[in-house]
């Protein structure tokens, strides 16, 4: 059956741990796809601020759901989810394996686990956003706070506020309650990447410092006539949001990437302890001299192969 129907393969962990090497090596050794989980890939345009692979550096391999919304559109979870199975069906039904890649927890599990979206409503998500803009995210914190405690303890950006009070508005119900157990919708594997903090506090600067010397402030000064400004998800993609105020006279070059560096160590943190709640995740240290042959190793021992 496994030879039938490749099992879905997922490489998660911070950003900057070398997800998207890992994938390419076992999409190279057990002839799989690529299907991108990172939210802020999805947007044509935005290359260098979210190191999106080149087209020369995919070696070749596919690579699903990169280079599908402009920067006015916005990213759903639940768009995602059926855009995802149906990219993870058919590399299956080509007898390929499709290996998810990217470090946004919530998008991972969309797309491997039973998992409910409650329905949206543009009118009363329009009326939140716009007391959001008025009033500002503590207020609305304060507020699920009282709808919904687990939600708020979980939830920080202004994005996943405003749709848990859309959604307890909506349902009567707290957003909480409709994450799910974790319960795989099909056969997975989720392999993990962790290492040493202060290698990755490294990783993350020289990151962000090639991001400059590469031209992210040039690529954020092409996106803004494209509605950088106006798209909710993208303009609030670590660099661009702070290199918005450069390019608005607002900021110099090495303030956005102080900026930078540390809302990126923040946000690497948060993804840690999102994918260090899951126990089903196999951990490897992303320094390992061999880290391409161990996860080599978990994949065969979930199917049945040799590596």
């Amino acid at each position: 059956m496994a030879a039938r129907r490749p099992p879905v393969v997922a490489v998660v962990g911070p950003t900057g741990s070398g997800k998207s090497e890992l994938a390419l090596a076992l999409a190279e050794r057990f002839d799989g796809e690529a299907v991108n989980a990172d939210s802020m890939q999805f947007y044509r345009g935005m290359d260098i601020g979210t190191a999106k692979l080149t087209v020369a550096e995919r070696r070749g391999i596919p690579h699903h759901l990169m280079d599908i919304l402009t920067v006015r559109e916005e990213a759903t979870v639940a768009g995602f989810q059926a855009m995802a199975r149906a990219a993870i069906a058919g590399i299956q039904a080509r007898g390929r394996m499709p290996i998810l890649v990217g470090g946004s927890g919530l998008y991972v599990r969309a797309a491997l686990d039973v998992l409910e979206f409650p329905g949206t409503d543009p009118d009363v998500r329009a009326r939140l956003e716009a007391e959001l803009d008025r009033d500002g995210l503590p207020v609305l914190a304060r507020r699920l706070a009282g709808a919904d405690p687990v939600s708020a303890a979980r939830l920080h950006d202004a994005k996943r506020v405003v749709r848990a009070l859309e959604v307890f508005e909506l349902t009567g119900r707290p957003f909480s309650s409709f994450m799910p157990e974790r319960e795989y919708v099909q056969p997975a594997l989720q392999i993990g990447l962790d290492g040493d903090r202060a290698d990755l506090h490294v990783r993350l600067a020289g990151r962000v410092h090639r991001m400059v010397d590469a031209g992210l402030l040039d690529e954020v000064a092409r996106l803004v006539p494209e509605g950088l400004r106006e798209g909710r998800t993208a303009q609030r993609a670590l660099g661009y949001r702070q290199f918005l105020r450069v390019y608005d006279g607002e900021s110099t070059l090495e303030q956005a990437a102080d900026e930078t560096i540390v809302a990126t160590r923040q946000f690497a943190r948060r993804q840690l302890t999102w994918f260090r709640a899951d126990p089903r995740v196999h951990w490897l240290d992303w320094a390992d001299d061999d880290l391409a042959g161990a996860a080599a190793a978990l994949v065969s021992g979930a199917v049945g192969l040799n590596a």
